[in-house]
Formats: C-alpha cells, structure tokens, sequence
C-alpha cells in the first residue's frame, strides 16, 4: 500500500509517528512467489565475486538493518541488483528525503525557464508585509537550508517536531502554509538548518508559478502535468510518482515513489549532467553545477542534495568514498550516491534505524564503490 494524498489526509499523530519511524512501511510491495532477485554481471569491469562479496555484507539484517534494494550502475546499464524477500524490480519503494532533490531538478526546470530566479527574493504571500523580514529570502537560501526559518526538522520526543507535525498533524492540510507561518530563527543566509518545511515552501512557489488557482484538484493538476512533461517522460522515470497534502501541494521534502531501478536512472541523470538516457539535454549542466557547489553555510551540502566533504552535519562518508561523490540521502539508510569519475551510480533503498547501522551501510556502499576505477 502507498502512502497517497487521503492517506496522509487522514493519519493522526500515532499513524504519523509509526510511518516516520517504520520508514518506508507502506510501500507498495511487490509479493512475489520466487526467489528475490539477485543478478550480477559477469562481464563487468569488476569481477562477480568481487562485486557479489561487497554486495551482500549490506544484507546482514543484525549489522545493517534491513535493505530492500541496492542497484548498481555503471554508464548507465545496471550491472547488478538484488532485493530483500517482498521486493523487486517492480516494486515502488517510498522516498524520504531523497524527494528533495527531485525537487531542486524541479526547480532547475523552473529557473532555466525564467519562471524563478536563484538570488532573488521568493515571493510568498505570507512574508509580503513591508518590513518582515522573512522577504528577503532567497531561492538559493531555500535550497541551501539557510534561510533563517525556525524548523525543528527532529522533535524530542519526535511528535514535537515541526516535520512530524507539518506531515501528519495540525500542518498536513495544508503543509506549505504551515511552513511558512514560521518565524525567522536566524536571519537569512546566516546558519545552516536541515529542513522539510523549505521543500514544502519550494513545491508551493514551483505550483503558484504553474497557476493562479487556489483549487487543490486545479493546482495538483497543474504540477503534474509539468513533471510528467519535463522530468518523468524525458527522463525515462516511468514509476516516479509524486505525492500531494489537501491543499494540492506536492511534498516535496518527503513523499515520492519510484522503483530503484528509476532511482537509479534518476541518479544517473545528475551523473550525465542533466542528460537523458538517449542524450537529450533535459536539465542544464549549469544547474548540476549549482546542485553539486558547496554552499556557503556546509559545505557538504549543494542545492538540495549531499556532497561527500567534510563537515560536522555530513551524511555521506567522506574520506571513504572519492570527494567528488554526492548524493540523495533519506531517512533511516537511503541512498542515491552518484561518482562521476568512477561512471557509477549506486542505490540502496533500507530500514535502518539505528545510527550504527547507518554507519555500517555507509562503510559498506563506500567499499563497494572502492571496487571501481575512478
């Protein structure tokens, strides 16, 4: 079962908790009779036994949690999978956070359209009064997770959160405009301050931008047909399934779906720059550069999306992986981690709760991107 517009319309506080913390329970799951896929190439640049040792430490349960997927690509041709028992190829597998660099390819879309403008200040409604300070955010800052508004990203205890309560509590209804109710806790520019309410903030500017209607059905019409046109379609995504609160807002920050073999194409699509499978130029290599530019306040962070430099909020592995390595990174143990010098693209989709287990599946993607040459 997905996790769909009326299901997060109608989740309370105990549902809501359960689905952050379970991580990617409701998923639709491909029930399958056989054996779960396990399929390496023999012609690979790296041997079979090699690529299968590294492969299968990441599905030992008691070290690693649970991995659902893990793909491997190099030039874009998968050269190996395998999925836990339940999973498969055709299986649509829930994104976290991972959604937020879908949306920063989004907003590249929109920039190089001329609809948005990286350095100029976003236009939302609710921070139009003069003197508000909350005006002088930047698009870049949304991206960048600086733009000063007061966000609890993780509550202590978790139902205190701002993103538990934006995604299924008194903010669900209408997830952009609790986001930006917020305050400024910094002024902008000034911290860096990990955020799902900045997505929410971006896939509503990206909707307004597509129509003046305030008609959920109207407004959720209205971006998917953009992304259908410009990402899913050309990008060759055919699983990537977007999710929307009541408000007809695309949860940006949250809530997408694909298979990992679509996670894969998608990370391959940074990978070559913005190009399509077939070469078309579909994002420009100017916006990947942007994505992939250490910002100002971390410098393993870009445009919505992880890079593998040292930093004290890091969520890659670095000194274990080449620095040029970056990523989509979700909670509790999702990966998209995209070398370009080694050609590769790496996914592991997984449930892993404990921050030893992170770590663990961590070391053991980077020995398996040690295999290649760079």
């Amino acid at each position: 079962m997905q996790i769909d517009s009326r299901i997060v319309k109608r989740l309370g506080i105990g549902a809501g908790i359960a689905a952050l913390v379970v991580a990617g329970t409701l998923v639709g799951r491909a029930q399958q009779d056989d054996a779960p896929v396990y399929t390496v190439a023999s012609d690979a640049v790296v041997g079979e036994s090699a690529l299968r040792g590294a492969i299968d430490p990441l599905f030992d349960a008691d070290a690693m949690g649970q991995t659902r997927a893990l793909l491997v690509m190099r030039d874009g041709q998968v050269i190996a999978e395998r999925y836990a028992p339940g999973f498969g190829p055709d299986t649509k597998l829930l994104s976290w956070s991972m959604a937020k660099s879908v949306t920063a390819v989004l907003v590249g879309l929109m920039v190089a359209d001329g609809r948005l403008a990286l350095d100029s200040p976003v236009p939302v409604p609710a921070w139009s009064q003069p003197g508000d300070p909350r005006g002088r955010i930047t698009l870049r800052q949304l991206l960048t997770m600086s733009s000063g508004l007061d966000h609890i990203e993780d509550g202590a205890p978790v139902m205190n959160g701002d993103t538990v309560r934006m995604l299924f509590t008194d903010g669900a209804q209408d997830m952009a405009a609790y986001a930006e109710a917020k305050p400024l806790a910094h002024a902008p520019g000034e911290a860096f301050a990990y955020s799902t309410g900045s997505s929410m903030i971006l896939t509503d500017l990206m909707t307004r931008m597509l129509t003046n209607s305030a008609d959920p059905d109207v407004r959720r019409r209205a971006m998917q047909m953009f992304i259908d046109g410009r990402l899913k379609a050309p990008g060759k995504l055919p699983s990537l399934t977007a999710e929307y609160d009541a408000n007809g807002t695309m949860i940006g920050g949250s809530i997408v779906h694909m298979t990992a073999r679509d996670y894969g194409r998608f990370g391959d699509l940074l990978r070559r720059r913005g190009r399509s499978p077939s070469g078309h130029q579909i994002l420009p290599e100017k916006w990947i550069d942007l994505m992939t530019t250490p910002s100002a306040r971390n410098s393993a962070y870009g445009l919505h999306i992880w890079l593998n430099r040292d930093s004290s909020d890091s969520a890659l592995m670095p000194g274990q992986a080449p620095a040029s390595l970056f990523g989509c990174v979700g909670h509790n143990g999702q990966y998209i981690l995209i070398s370009p010098a080694q050609r590769l693209t790496v996914v592991r989709i997984g449930m892993s709760p404990d921050k030893d287990q992170r770590r663990a599946v961590r070391g053991a993607l980077a020995k398996l991107i040690g295999l290649f040459p760079g």
